[in-house]
């Protein structure tokens, strides 16, 4: 419900802001640009996809993630096959039965969890929507109310959609491209607001649920993952960008052939049939692909008609009038677009983060500031859309809401750190 009235909020306003533009300030040509897009111009750049583009935006999504969810899906279901899910399952989950208590000890789900979290991690973002999906699909099975989420799923999402990330690596290519004297300086800031974004999603849910995280099992783990990441930070700091880049590429894609050689070879240890395990899973991946369609059509277009109304500009430009109204320190306002459309749309404000990095520098404050924002939050919108969409959960109950105030949490920390490493 909620969900439906946040779909129907931004459709609505959208429309009135453009009409309000058009019969009152003459902005005959907005209707258009809703329907059909609008080109970019030499004050802005950027092109925006009108809703006839964007739906053809959202059928080419899903069909490129056929053929990732069908790879990732075959491979997962060889790994349950073998007992390998389980076994990670087991590992985990003194701590996963502490944060998801309605999730059974040893069940699948708990590896493809693990499997998601890890993925984000290392910044494989092509891995971590199938094995997401696939977690969702299992919390699904021990879910009482087919369409209501569950406490268990709100916890997953939320997590996952804070995006605990590692290196982030795109960000640092593009900055470099962009001429930045030193692309890597945005990193620590990232990782720490992430990492604050993830700590904040995980408290919010468990505050709504009731979960003590007090619990030694759940201090234990959360201060072995804060020491193991600030060792890594500690060491990746000593990296030239040249490095950074290698070593996040050794990293990322080498554990992910180790993750493809551990299942095959689980696989023929077990003796299973490797080849027919990995096509009755690919086939799952292909139907949740094409089931998730009518879900992202529908919230892309509603973005859509947000960004060609102008609403976006509307709110950036009230909130500089609000700023230099009570003299407050209005630089972070020129970064600001990227967290305001990163909910809504993972291209567009990566697109934003380049145009502001373009018009203002990649080492100026707003650059710095965009780029830390686009790597310590996720799409929220397009996650609720598709990891719900996929398991026909149409009560979302409160999920929307915990992943906006984490994601506020960690604009706010982001913020911050920009003003402390770059002020």
């Amino acid at each position: 419900m909620a969900l439906s009235r946040i779909w129907s909020g931004f459709i609505l306003i959208a429309i009135i802001v453009a009409s309000i533009k058009c019969f009152f300030f003459g902005q005959s040509d907005i209707f258009n640009w809703m329907i059909i897009g609008k080109s970019g111009d030499p004050g802005n750049p950027l092109k925006v996809d009108g809703v006839i583009e964007t739906c053809w935006t959202a059928v080419n999504i899903c069909l490129k993630l056929i053929g990732i969810m069908a790879l990732f899906m075959g491979f997962m279901n060889i790994a349950e096959r073998a007992g390998g899910i389980r076994l990670l399952s087991r590992i985990i989950g003194p701590f996963f039965a502490k944060l998801f208590p309605e999730v059974p000890k040893g069940h699948p789900a708990t590896g493809h969890m693990v499997m998601n979290f890890s993925a984000n991690l290392l910044g494989l973002d092509n891995a971590a929507t199938p094995f997401g999906i696939k977690a969702m699909e299992s919390l699904q099975e021990l879910n009482p109310n087919k369409e209501t989420a569950s406490n268990a799923q709100i916890m997953f999402l939320c997590l996952h959609a804070a995006g605990l990330t590692l290196i982030p690596v795109s960000i640092i290519a593009v900055r470099a491209s962009l001429n930045s004297a030193n692309p890597t300086d945005i990193f620590i800031p990232c990782m720490i607001a992430t990492f604050v974004a993830t700590m904040a999603a995980m408290l919010i849910v468990a505050f709504k649920q009731r979960i003590n995280v007090l619990q030694p099992v759940i201090l234990a783990w959360v201060l072995s993952i804060s020491a193991i990441i600030a060792a890594m930070v500690l060491y990746l700091t000593t990296l030239s960008t040249a490095g950074l880049q290698s070593f996040s590429g050794i990293l990322s894609n080498g554990l992910l052939l180790l993750i493809f050689f551990l299942i095959v070879a689980g696989g023929v240890y077990k003796k299973i049939d490797v080849f027919d395990a990995f096509i009755e899973g690919a086939k799952g991946g292909f139907e949740t692909a094409i089931r998730i369609i009518p879900y992202l059509v529908g919230m892309l277009i509603a973005i859509s008609l947000l960004r060609t109304s102008g609403t976006f500009d509307l709110i950036i430009g009230g909130l500089k009038t609000v700023c230099t109204y009570i003299n407050l320190d209005s630089r972070f306002i020129d970064g600001i677009p990227t967290a305001l459309i990163k909910p809504l749309s993972g291209g567009g404000a990566r697109g934003m983060m380049i145009d502001t990095m373009t018009t203002h520098g990649a080492d100026s404050f707003a650059g710095r500031l965009a780029s830390i924002l686009q790597g310590s939050s996720d799409t929220t919108f397009y996650v609720i859309a598709v990891y719900f969409g996929a398991i026909n959960v149409k009560n979302t109950r409160y999920a929307i809401g915990a992943m906006l105030l984490a994601d506020l949490v960690g604009i706010i920390t982001a913020i911050s750190l920009t003003y402390l490493f770059f002020g």
